[in-house]
């Protein structure tokens, strides 16, 4: 990776849900600039993949289960400190989405699975890796957010919702952890993955010609972002939310 610097070295990050996507190019740009790196998801098999697309056991772990399980949690940063010996960053990444459509079509015990994953887990996730010492380190934690946490959106009302509340938090827990860890979060648009598919499958020209970039973002640019949250070079920066939309909300979308 042409350009990158070093300012991982030494350092050890767990990526939630980082079997693809934006999590695992996150996990890339970390590996590519010193760091080691556990990544977390359901799958073991997808998990398998990343960890060689990674470079292997020698700069990144692997650690299967549900990122809201307690005991998933706590198991991961048992695996990070015996592998490692340490942990400095966090990044919340995981969502789920299992609704698309109108708000009050959705089914209540979908609505309380998103809450679990995508806002409830970060704060488990960052009290464990507290008792793992990510304070001692003078660490940092981005949570992965999305811009329809900042106005509504057509399909996605409750995942936004969600997204919403774990912006919010990331103001919170900024204000509870200083000065010894730091925490910040992104807010993507539309990123050109799997997860995003539903959004501009079949639709692509039409959802781009929203963008003042006059296309749809890609998980390296995220991650360009959220190693840079996470790194020193954002030392005196923490609950802020950064939003990488190539323009979509100054131009009047979402």
């Amino acid at each position: 990776m042409n350009g990158v610097t070093r300012r991982f070295e030494h350092k050890v990050a767990i990526v939630t849900g980082a079997s693809r996507g934006i999590g695992l190019a996150i996990a890339e740009r970390i590996i590519a600039e010193g760091g080691k790196v556990a990544i977390t998801g359901r799958k073991p098999e997808g998990l398998a993949g990343a960890v060689e697309q990674l470079g292997g056991p020698k700069f990144a772990l692997s650690v299967p289960g549900r990122a809201d399980d307690t005991e998933h949690q706590q198991h991961t940063i048992y695996r990070v400190l015996d592998t490692f010996g340490r942990l400095d960053v966090l990044v919340n990444n995981t969502g789920i989405n299992p609704i698309y459509g109108p708000l009050l079509d959705a089914e209540p015990e979908a609505m309380r699975k998103i809450l679990e994953v995508n806002v409830i887990a970060g704060v488990s996730w960052v009290r464990q890796a507290m008792a793992a010492g990510l304070d001692r380190a003078h660490g940092a934690v981005v949570n992965v957010a999305l811009i329809a946490g900042l106005r509504p959106a057509r399909g996605i009302g409750f995942y936004g919702s969600s997204k919403a509340a774990l912006m919010r938090l990331t103001q919170q827990l900024a204000a509870e952890l200083p000065p010894e860890v730091r925490v910040n979060a992104v807010a993507p648009a539309v990123v050109r993955t799997r997860f995003g598919g539903p959004l501009f499958e079949g639709r692509e020209e039409e959802i781009t010609d929203l963008y003042l970039l006059r296309r749809l973002g890609l998980p390296q640019g995220n991650a360009a972002a959220v190693a840079y949250l996470a790194s020193n070079d954002a030392s005196w920066i923490t609950g802020q939310v950064l939003t990488i939309d190539g323009g979509l909300t100054l131009n009047g979308g979402i």
